[in-house]
């Protein structure tokens, strides 16, 4: 069960997330997508890590859209709006497990895709997966829970953390639950 102020985080989260794919606001679902990942991190739960995803996702499609002139962007856009409609209304709802099944709408809307299409976003997809992992892992959780929350195997994140230095810093220690508790009572205030 998702507690009270999560919800409305996660809730708050989709709401802008549809406001700035419609406004193209690239900018905006980074920084929700930061705010989620930050979030994952102290709930440590996977409809926030697939959040941050979808959301990291959605901004590096439309940011590249224009350059790679991939077929199907627009189209996938929309699906995956109206996939966040669904998923606010079964949060609204208290439904968790429609909630989850419209997530994986998006996530299976890329196999519907043209075949070029259907790489590029997919690609993309499993690159944000790993860079969001690398975050979480950043925010003190250990590579194995990281990988579990991803659903990635430990190699691809332990690649990724490498060639990113995130090993060479202090950051990537676990945090003491003390200090989780308190990281996560600054984040609600």
């Amino acid at each position: 069960m998702i507690e009270k102020e999560h919800l409305k985080h996660l809730i708050n989260v989709l709401e802008q997330t549809k406001k700035a794919v419609k406004e193209h606001d690239v900018m905006l679902l980074k920084e929700l997508s930061n705010q989620t990942i930050h979030s994952a991190s102290v709930n440590q739960d996977s409809s926030s890590v697939a959040i941050a995803v979808i959301v990291y996702s959605l901004g590096k499609i439309i940011e590249r859209k224009g350059q790679e002139k991939i077929k199907g962007c627009d189209d996938f856009c929309i699906t995956s709006l109206r996939s966040i409609d669904k998923a606010i209304k079964s949060l609204n709802e208290g439904n968790e497990t429609v909630f989850n099944k419209n997530l994986e709408e998006i996530n299976n809307s890329i196999n519907k895709l043209s075949s070029d299409s259907k790489k590029y976003i997919g690609d993309v997809f499993r690159k944000a997966s790993i860079n969001k992992a690398s975050k979480i892992y950043e925010h003190g959780i250990s590579r194995e829970q990281t990988a579990k929350l991803l659903g990635i195997m430990q190699y691809d994140l332990a690649s990724y953390t490498g060639q990113s230095l995130v090993s060479e810093t202090d950051l990537n220690l676990t945090q003491s639950v003390r200090n989780r508790i308190k990281l996560a009572e600054e984040m609600f205030k």
